[in-house]
């Protein structure tokens, strides 16, 4: 068998850049922040546009001055979130009704106007689709539309000839000149808003993945999610995923330079590189760093006794109660260990419910823990028509009772959690070279605290 040529791999590793880079960001324009690996697209797109519909059934269009991946969406409860860039604060449903409304009009704006106008056209948007907006005198309100507008520079959708959009917060009422994409513009909004009767319908609509039923779904979520639990598939879809997850993460990797981890549970690929996420645990600030340290805890608490695979006569282990109160007890327990000497936020130390939603917030996302609930396997979420059962006669694997949801109120520690456990390697004073005491390591996915350091150090993957 033949090696590759030099100018096959470095071609595998152009359109590679490129594949990767629209999925993590589906608007790429010829000016904005990756506008280096833009002219990488646009010579590619003949390659990428059908393999994205092949692999994923997702639309690629690549026009001069921008491309648009559009994504479909995974369900309810798998939505990513805007979120403000300078805190990190997520979109309110008002900030996301804004931006809506904006986009309704700027679909037909002219190519400059001025925020003043903008603002008005908005509101009388807004009237006329019976939507109630507050009072935008407000200084509250008056930055949810700020954060609203500053998405639609980011995107390219509006540029700041003269002046910016915060202006619109200023309390004197300031005034900015704007220059309008209309193309963009009309390619932000991916979903099927004309097929759908309201917003749940068209959370379950922008789910299905039509034609290609459970194996589009299930590569979307492989690639859009950091795991997939087997109780986050149909029947058909643990079925499809059961005779072809090698064969899926070879073309992965070769696609998208992902690794594949298959375990009893589940299925996540791993990004070597650390770029394909928005979301990193470990983490830097407060947030992150308890959510690791608590996450640790309740795995060495809550490790379940001999999980097995069912297809070897063992017990299918997804997801663990976690008991009442421990939440809190073990954050109390972390505060006073670590908060203080590490110089976590003043505010979640005299907020712990605040922090607590916070952490469980990013360990939710991390589908590290979820509260206790319906899942896709009992048939929550999907669209209508959909087929969620396997072809008669074919196996596939029994997930029922796999999280153990004793009550309804209850949070679940989830099978990916594990991965964060800690080890601890003890050194002593002869196996160090340069220090004069004994180091404990306490490893978690890399996150390291030593005996010699007033805060806890996270350091990057190795």
């Amino acid at each position: 068998m033949a090696l590759p040529s030099t100018h096959d791999v470095a071609l595998a590793a152009e359109r590679r850049t490129a594949a990767r880079l629209l999925l993590s960001h589906p608007l790429v324009t010829s000016t904005g922040p990756y506008s280096d690996t833009f002219p990488l697209i646009r010579r590619h797109a003949d390659w990428l546009a059908p393999r994205f519909q092949q692999v994923f059934g997702y639309r690629l269009l690549v026009e001069a001055s921008y491309a648009r991946l559009f994504k479909a969406g995974l369900g309810p409860g798998s939505g990513h979130r805007l979120e403000r860039p300078s805190t990190g604060t997520p979109f309110t449903p008002r900030t996301y009704a804004y931006l809506s409304l904006a986009l309704s009009v700027l679909v037909t704006a002219p190519e400059q106007l001025l925020l003043s106008q903008l603002v008005a056209d908005l509101r009388a948007a807004a009237v006329d689709a019976g939507i109630e907006i507050g009072d935008t005198g407000r200084q509250a309100e008056r930055r949810t539309l700020a954060a609203a507008l500053r998405q639609l520079v980011d995107w390219g959708v509006l540029a700041e000839t003269e002046g910016h959009v915060s202006a619109v917060a200023d309390e004197r009422g300031g005034e900015a000149l704007l220059t309008v994409d209309r193309e963009i513009a009309r390619a932000v909004v991916a979903g099927p808003l004309a097929q759908s009767r309201d917003g749940a319908d068209l959370v379950r609509r922008a789910a299905d993945p039509g034609f290609g039923g459970p194996r589009t779904y299930v590569r979307r979520r492989l690639v859009e999610t950091p795991v997939v639990h087997l109780d986050d598939l149909t029947g058909a879809e643990r079925e499809w995923l059961r005779t072809r997850q090698r064969r899926e993460s070879q073309a992965f990797s070769e696609l998208l330079g992902l690794e594949a981890e298959i375990r009893a549970e589940g299925i996540a690929l791993v990004d070597p590189d650390d770029e394909l996420t928005d979301l990193h645990l470990p983490g830097t600030g407060t947030v992150a760093q308890a959510a690791l340290l608590l996450v640790e805890r309740l795995v060495d608490r809550l490790r379940p006794e001999d999980p097995g695979h069912p297809a070897v006569g063992g017990r299918l282990v997804i997801g663990v109660p976690v008991p009442d109160g421990l939440l809190p007890e073990l954050l109390d327990e972390l505060i006073e260990e670590y908060g203080r000497r590490s110089n976590w936020q003043r505010g979640f130390l005299e907020d712990r419910d605040g922090l607590l939603a916070a952490v469980l917030d990013l360990l939710v996302r991390m589908l590290l823990m979820a509260p206790a609930g319906p899942v896709r396997a009992d048939g929550h979420g999907l669209p209508e028509g959909y087929e969620d059962t396997a072809p008669d006669g074919r196996s596939v694997t029994d997930v029922s009772g796999a999280r153990g949801q004793d009550r309804p109120d209850a949070w679940v520690l989830l099978a990916a959690a594990a991965r964060f456990a800690t080890t601890v390697a003890v050194k002593s004073r002869t196996e160090q070279s340069t220090a004069n005491h004994v180091t404990e390591q306490f490893t978690a996915n890399n996150v390291t605290e030593r005996s010699a350091a007033d805060h806890v150090t996270e350091e990057p993957p190795r």
